[in-house]
């Protein structure tokens, strides 16, 4: 059986999900699909805090336990369908990789809900911590990365690639699987490659 790293890339409501297997020097993409976060895609459920904002604070807080609930039931069980499909084909999931935004702590909901600013963030991390919650029960230890190191962290450091030459590789590894092969599937990507690194 071979091991694979999972890398996740963040948006409200879903995530970019890409597996990478070895070897660290030439790694390969076996899977990548987006997981789906929240039952209902409507601005209500992708941005809960946005939408707990405008209710009275004891609905405001009773959403966004449900919100999360949700998210975190949905993240496991598309966390347990990747690992069922990958140990079809003799791949082990053994360790991720979560990007992060600011990766600043949230106050408190009535803080939270004062500030736009905060909002955004919380309604991020929602959704991230639905995916470590879904890691822990898996047994997969998850690292988390700041997106805008992301770079900087797989260049020199962990893959002994300059970071042009690492935009290019990132490029190129999902040439074989075709179109499409976005932003968000490279930048998750790279976190698995870090992860299945280190």
């Amino acid at each position: 059986m071979q091991t694979a790293a999972v890398g996740f890339r963040v948006h409200s409501g879903w995530a970019a999900a890409v597996v990478l297997c070895g070897p660290v020097d030439a790694p390969v993409v076996i899977d990548r699909r987006k997981i789906q976060l929240v039952k209902i895609f409507s601005y209500a459920y992708r941005q809960p805090y946005h939408t707990a904002a405008k209710m009275p604070r004891p609905d405001a807080i009773k959403f966004v336990r449900g919100v999360q609930s949700d998210a975190k039931r949905l993240a496991l069980s598309s966390l347990r369908s990747l690992q069922a499909d990958l140990l079809e084909s003799d791949f082990k999931i053994v360790c991720s990789a979560l990007l992060l935004a600011s990766g600043r702590a949230l106050p408190e909901l009535e803080k939270i809900l004062a500030s736009h600013p905060l909002i955004h963030t919380a309604d991020g991390e929602l959704f991230r911590d639905s995916l470590r919650a879904a890691c822990g029960v898996c047994d997969l230890p998850v690292e988390s990365i700041r997106e805008k190191e992301l770079f900087a962290a797989g260049s020199l450091k962990a893959l002994g690639v300059q970071p042009a030459a690492l935009k290019r590789r990132i490029t190129a590894l999902g040439k074989a699987l075709g179109p499409p092969w976005s932003q968000d599937e490279k930048f998750a990507a790279l976190a698995a490659w870090l992860s299945l690194a280190r």
